[in-house]
């Protein structure tokens, strides 16, 4: 759990923790008080946003809780933007696959097409034959 707190401090603040510190435990009221606190950041900070972007707010933040907003809005902003990323990625992965089968499918049609076009084309083999198509006999005299 400590581990994992240290982890994201360092992510969160660019927190660099002391050896001396990493070896003993927080107490689980400081490590509470910490929590409490960054929550009531975050939640100050959102409110502030939100109330900012839609033309109301007044309130005032210190210089630790802009940081902190900052740091989360760009993590905010990096998972939205890598969630956008994976949908359009698949959504080309989608249309290639169509645009195979619409190839493989467009392919065959232009095969039956000659097939047909080579089964019925029988007029020019026809015309070029050397026998005649009338019989030559006695009562019909040219």
């Amino acid at each position: 759990m400590q581990g994992l707190v240290e982890r994201y401090m360092k992510s969160t603040r660019g927190f660099q923790a002391d050896p001396a510190v990493e070896s003993q435990p927080l107490d689980p009221k400081g490590e509470i008080s910490k929590l409490k606190q960054e929550i009531e950041i975050l939640q100050k900070g959102f409110s502030l946003t939100y109330s900012y972007m839609f033309g109301g707010g007044t309130g005032t933040m210190t210089l630790d809780e802009l940081q902190v907003l900052e740091k989360n809005l760009e993590i905010w902003i990096y998972h939205i933007r890598s969630a956008k990323m994976d949908l359009m990625f698949q959504e080309i992965q989608l249309l290639r696959n169509k645009e195979g089968i619409l190839n493989a499918a467009n392919k065959h049609l232009q095969d039956k097409i000659e097939e047909n076009t080579t089964t019925f084309d029988f007029v020019p083999f026809m015309t070029d034959s050397p026998y005649p198509l009338t019989i030559q006999n006695d009562l019909f005299q040219f």
